[in-house]
């Protein structure tokens, strides 16, 4: 059960990253298609904690959880770093869309 659950977040984080993605590479703004890509990168590193998770779920044995640990490490890294971006970037993103109007 533990494993269809993390199965439906991974589709969903790939889902969210496919979106902001498309949503940058349509963007003509600068400072929106920064926001944009940060939000991929959030997803992103959601889908790597998540999966790193379900490696733990599938493969539990010592190899899958220092595999798990990499990946749960990694994305986290990934999404701290995100979530900072789309905090500071987003400050900026109705500034610059009343400027461009």
């Amino acid at each position: 059960m533990l494993n269809i659950i993390c199965v439906f977040f991974i589709v969903i984080s790939f889902i969210a990253y496919f979106f902001y993605k498309t949503k940058e590479f349509r963007s003509t703004l600068p400072i929106r298609k920064k926001w944009y890509n940060a939000k991929a990168g959030l997803a992103l590193g959601f889908f790597v904690i998540v999966f790193g998770v379900n490696t733990s779920i599938v493969y539990p044995s010592l190899v899958g959880y220092l595999i798990a640990a990499v990946f749960i490490l990694i994305g986290l890294l990934k999404s701290f770093t995100s979530y900072k971006r789309v905090r500071h970037e987003g400050q900026y993103v109705q500034e610059e869309y009343e400027l461009n109007r």
